[in-house]
């Protein structure tokens, strides 16, 4: 199994990037949570990989933290989730937002993510409770109430989980719902 893959970023072309290992051009599949932050083309990189054989064909999956990894593992062991369906689901929710999804409960985050129906979405939630939380930081489910009110009330207004999530980073600690509400929206009118 090939586990890590250091090397030369020679291209990028979303979802999939080539990796120059010792002259040995790696093509390899990552979320765009990934993506996004990897560093420009002729750069050394690092990516943990998961590596998949199929009938049709050999896969290699990357990712930029364990974290990733592990849920994208586990995101496959679910029935009906294949590997594209697992990078989408990573590529639209972050790990902690996704492991916040699921300890909430919280079906429409999931649905928001293009694939993912109702019927996947609940499967999702009752598959990954709980084995979710230990990859990510206890920090990461410290919202307060008025924060996840915040943070929902945006998401209701049809800001994506990257813009929303961006702006609660922004907000004073221990702003009351209205408040972070109004700061929230001024701050992505601005954007």
């Amino acid at each position: 199994m090939i586990g890590r893959l250091t090397g030369i970023l020679l291209e990028k072309n979303p979802p999939q990037v080539v990796l120059d290992v010792h002259g040995i051009g790696y093509e390899v599949d990552v979320p765009m949570s990934t993506f996004y932050n990897l560093p420009a083309t002729g750069e050394k990189v690092t990516l943990l990989t998961h590596f998949v054989v199929r009938e049709d064909g050999h896969f290699l999956y990357g990712f930029a933290s364990q974290s990733e990894r592990f849920a994208f593992r586990q995101l496959i062991k679910i029935s009906g989730i294949g590997a594209r369906m697992a990078l989408a689901v990573l590529s639209g929710l972050s790990v902690s937002d996704l492991a916040q999804a699921i300890a909430r409960q919280e079906i429409g985050r999931l649905i928001k993510v293009p694939g993912i129906g109702r019927k996947t979405g609940e499967r999702l939630l009752l598959e990954l409770k709980g084995k979710l939380a230990e990859s990510v930081p206890a920090t990461a489910f410290a919202l307060e109430d008025s924060q996840h009110d915040i943070l929902n009330a945006l998401l209701a207004l049809g800001y994506n989980d990257r813009e929303a999530s961006a702006v609660m980073k922004l907000l004073p600690a221990g702003a009351s719902t209205s408040d972070g509400i109004r700061q929230a929206l001024k701050l992505l009118s601005k954007v």
